[in-house]
């Protein structure tokens, strides 16, 4: 009754102040539970690794204490009977039989994650597809008034995941969809009968071919929470996945009342998410996330935790042909490969194993020293590099409203430090952060002259001084590339390599054609 009580009054103090402040001595007073599943999701969209580099990264979780993988195959999964759905990286079967059978040696449960309503554009592009669509142009969620077709293409999809993953649960993603009740049909359903059953309706049939299959479903719980009203019609065996990324607890809804109806919680903080990209790390926020949530999660009940990375955001662009006809799709959103956030991961593990909240200076200084060698001194100025708060620039401007050159001075200042480091052991983990650090010194100068070009006082007589300093970043953005391929060779595949190099500076070359043509 004791400890009820002290939940009791937690949940009152998250749901008035939101996030609680978990300090070590209200931890160490509460009895240590370790989760039962200890879980890493890995996101397959893009950025897709290489047999090697999964082999090696299983060997990496296996080391940390790791115990379950969720992956995310997407269109890299070699569907047989919807081959149509596979892209250009997918692995071959038998090379997804050795990967499982790898981690299994390892003591890594491998469960696969299906999406099966939302984030399927990689399904839909395909005209074999188009019928599922809920809406022509924005084919980011099939429709779910379709039931006979979706029950067909998952029934398969998730019968051959099945028969190829040992694992007792799969995954059935659910989250962010956000054209429930879009086309006629749906609006129809959620007008009658709203849009928690639109969605249990669907999910629940998505639930019970994974219940006929013997296995358990997970799912994310945003949209859920959003939308209980049907929730108790979902079966009993579901999991939700309460995915938090540093805000306030109860941000989706209300999951004690979820929990309240027998259904089991797992919880997912993250190491990439918004706003993070190639520029723009935000490592104060994934160590807080990791310090607040993951003691609040053990907590309250969660029986499992997943730390999720995302590659990108899940939003495309689109080459359209006539009609909607899709030609090509890219994602809104690049990220540094997973290849460099090691230290995260590792104190992810960390935070698992501890009934107290991490501390993260003391975690980087201490992984400094056992990691890299550092002295203590130098081991502070790779925290000092971590807790730089990222400053995000819109518009020309950064949005804390300083100048982008007091940015630039700023961040310099931090980055010289680090560069100026040399780690005794595991040096190449440790030149991903000197990579991170001149890459976002490249784009703040890039940055800085985006702002001129786009001032009101910018006249043509300036074109000629801003496509020498476009020059001088274009010409150091060969070295860039040439030390990315170098700490990543193997890890993604070579055209992967050349693609994401092209991508960080295709808007200096957008800026610098548009500057030659002014000049002529």
């Amino acid at each position: 009754m004791k400890y009820k009580y002290i939940f009791s009054c937690l949940l009152l103090i998250t749901t008035v102040f939101g996030q609680p402040n978990l300090n070590a001595q209200t931890v160490e007073k509460t009895p240590f539970k370790a989760f039962n599943i200890k879980g890493f999701h890995l996101d397959l969209r893009i950025q897709v690794m290489t047999p090697k580099a999964l082999n090696e990264f299983a060997n990496t979780l296996a080391s940390l204490g790791i115990n379950t993988l969720v992956m995310e195959w997407e269109g890299t999964f070699p569907f047989e009977k919807h081959a149509t759905i596979s892209n250009e990286y997918s692995y071959s079967k038998q090379e997804i039989e050795d990967f499982i059978s790898h981690c299994n040696a390892l003591g890594i449960e491998v469960i696969p994650l299906q999406q099966s309503l939302g984030h399927v554009e990689y399904i839909l592009r395909n005209p074999r597809y188009a019928n599922l669509k809920e809406d022509n142009k924005d084919i980011s969620q099939l429709c779910p008034m379709e039931v006979a077709d979706n029950k067909a293409l998952f029934t398969d999809l998730l019968t051959e995941l099945a028969n190829t993953h040992n694992s007792d649960y799969i995954h059935i993603g659910g989250d962010e969809t956000y054209l429930l009740g879009h086309c006629d049909k749906c609006k129809e359903k959620v007008e009658s009968e709203g849009k928690s059953k639109l969605f249990v309706d669907h999910m629940k049939m998505i639930a019970d071919i994974i219940i006929g299959l013997g296995k358990r479903p997970v799912m994310w719980a945003d949209i859920i929470l959003k939308h209980p009203e049907a929730a108790a019609d979902l079966p009993k065996e579901t999991i939700f996945i309460d995915w938090n990324y540093g805000w306030k607890i109860n941000h989706f809804g209300d999951i004690p009342n979820l929990q309240k109806l027998g259904f089991t919680f797992w919880g997912s903080p993250a190491i990439r998410s918004h706003p993070d990209n190639w520029f723009v790390i935000d490592w104060t926020t994934h160590f807080k996330n990791q310090n607040e949530f993951i003691p609040y999660a053990r907590q309250s009940g969660y029986q499992g935790m997943v730390m999720t990375s995302w590659s990108t955001t899940g939003l495309y662009g689109f080459t359209w042909d006539v009609g909607y006809d899709v030609i090509d799709m890219v994602q809104i959103r690049n990220t540094y490969p997973l290849s460099g956030f090691r230290i995260l991961i590792a104190s992810y593990a960390e935070a698992l194993n501890s009934n107290k909240p991490l501390n993260p200076e003391a975690f980087v200084i201490k992984y400094g020293k056992e990691r890299f060698g550092l002295q203590p001194n130098e081991a502070l100025n790779l925290w000092q590099f971590l807790s730089v708060k990222p400053i995000l620039i819109e518009n020309t401007k950064p949005v804390n409203g300083e100048s982008i050159q007091h940015l630039k001075t700023e961040y310099n200042i931090t980055r010289e430090k680090l560069i100026k480091l040399t780690p005794k052991k595991n040096q190449e983990e440790f030149n991903h952060f000197k990579l991170m650090a001149d890459l976002r010194m490249q784009y703040l100068n890039f940055k800085a002259i985006e702002s001129e070009y786009n001032s009101p006082d910018f006249r043509i007589s300036q074109t000629s001084g801003l496509i020498e300093r476009l020059d001088t970043i274009l010409e150091d953005a060969k070295s860039l590339d040439q030390r990315f391929i170098a700490l990543n060779k193997d890890f993604l595949y070579n055209t992967e390599l050349e693609e994401q190099n092209a991508i960080r500076v295709q808007a200096v070359h957008v800026l610098y054609n548009r500057l030659a043509k002014l000049k002529e």
